[in-house]
C-alpha cells in the first residue's frame, strides 16, 4: 500500500465520523419536542415519529453503503 493511502483512509474516516456527529445534532430538537406535541396533538406527534424513522432509515443507509465500500477496514 502507498504511504499515502493510509492518509486517505484516515482522512476519510475522519468525514464519515463528522458526517454522523452532526446528524446527531438533530435529534436533540426533536427529543424536546416530541413528547409534548404526542400530548397535545397525536397525528402530528405520528407524523413527527415517521419522520424522524425515515431519517434514521437514511442514516443506516449511508452506514451500510460506507461499510460495503469498506470504508472502515484499516487494512
Amino acid at each position: 500500500m502507498p504511504a499515502g493511502a493510509s492518509n486517505v483512509r484516515f482522512y476519510l474516516m475522519a468525514m464519515i465520523f463528522l458526517v454522523f456527529d452532526v446528524e446527531i445534532v438533530f435529534f436533540y430538537p426533536w427529543a424536546t419536542l416530541f413528547p409534548g406535541t404526542v400530548v397535545s396533538n397525536i397525528s402530528q406527534g405520528t407524523v413527527m415519529l415517521l419522520e424522524m424513522l425515515v431519517f434514521v432509515a437514511l442514516l443506516l443507509v449511508a452506514y451500510f453503503y460506507a461499510w460495503g465500500k469498506g470504508v472502515f477496514r484499516w487494512d
